[in-house]
């Protein structure tokens, strides 16, 4: 269907939280620049009442549907009714599920949110966060050993989001600041068992991201070392020497989003497990 003003309507219906198909949706989104969607989320969606609802607003908008329902008569009727309005629907977990039963050779449970259970993960995700809020910045240095990974860097070397990721994950994740002239803490040089990580990017990238920082802040930009092209230089010297001599690994962070840097950490911190030796 053609889009009018640069947007077309999404409608993304879900039995679950709906965070699933927001996720997918907004990254096929993102490859389309010149375009537009106007979400339209249905989370919770497990009756034919609250399926009406839906109906009504996907024929009063017409756009691409996508769900993720289990309940086979809401699908067939939802199905139906974009076939009926000529929208185009996709169910997005429907062909997964399809592959995992050909494979496996067995029926699904059909258990709605099931992803959603409070099981181990859960809880390891949420003992990971806990951690890494209170490990955030160099607080509490005395705890970095029971850290899976220890992320070290510059002002602006995107420390405190990548932690935050890495614990959405369950992994344990502390942030410690390089800052020449500041020794670092000693317990940080001893570190056994977590995977110590640099971060690191251009003193051109880091001056953009702290120049923007200290406009929003609105802090006088004059003359401010902390923007300062040699004192950057310096410190990102100063950071890769200081990696160099403890043998952490060098993450280049400055053309990278959060989730390709937290992804590649995950990499070296799976590698690093998989090539311990037990017992």
């Amino acid at each position: 269907m053609p889009t009018s003003n640069n947007y077309f309507h999404l409608h993304l219906v879900s039995d679950s939280t709906g965070e699933t198909l927001i996720t997918v949706a907004r990254a096929v989104a993102a490859q389309y620049a010149n375009v537009t969607p106007v979400e339209h989320v249905y989370p919770l969606v497990r009756s034919q009442k609250q399926l009406d609802r839906v109906l009504d607003e996907i024929e009063e908008a017409p756009g691409i549907v996508l769900f993720t329902l289990l309940e086979k008569d809401l699908v067939s009727r939802l199905e139906d009714k974009c076939k009926e309005i000529n929208v185009p629907s996709l169910s997005i977990i429907g062909p997964v599920m399809q592959l995992f039963e050909a494979y496996l050779g067995a029926a699904t449970t059909g258990r709605v949110g099931a992803q959603h259970v409070l099981n181990a993960e859960y809880f390891k995700r949420i003992d990971a966060l806990n951690y890494t809020m209170m490990h955030d910045d160099g607080q509490h240095v005395d705890g970095l050993e029971e850290a899976d990974v220890v992320l070290v860097g510059v002002s602006r070397t995107s420390k405190t989001p990548t932690s935050i990721y890495l614990a959405n994950r369950g992994i344990r994740t502390a942030n410690v600041p390089l800052v020449p002239g500041i020794p670092v803490p000693a317990q940080l040089e001893t570190l056994t068992r977590p995977l110590v990580v640099s971060l690191h990017a251009t003193p051109e990238r880091l001056i953009q991201v702290r120049q923007n920082r200290l406009l929003t802040m609105g802090a006088d930009t004059s003359s401010d070392t902390y923007i300062d092209k040699q004192a950057v230089a310096d410190e990102v010297a100063f950071a890769r020497k200081l990696s160099a001599k403890h043998n952490w690994p060098l993450l280049e962070v400055t053309r990278r989003s959060i989730e390709e840097t937290a992804a590649a950490i995950m990499k070296l911190y799976t590698d690093r497990q998989r090539n311990r030796p037990s017992g």
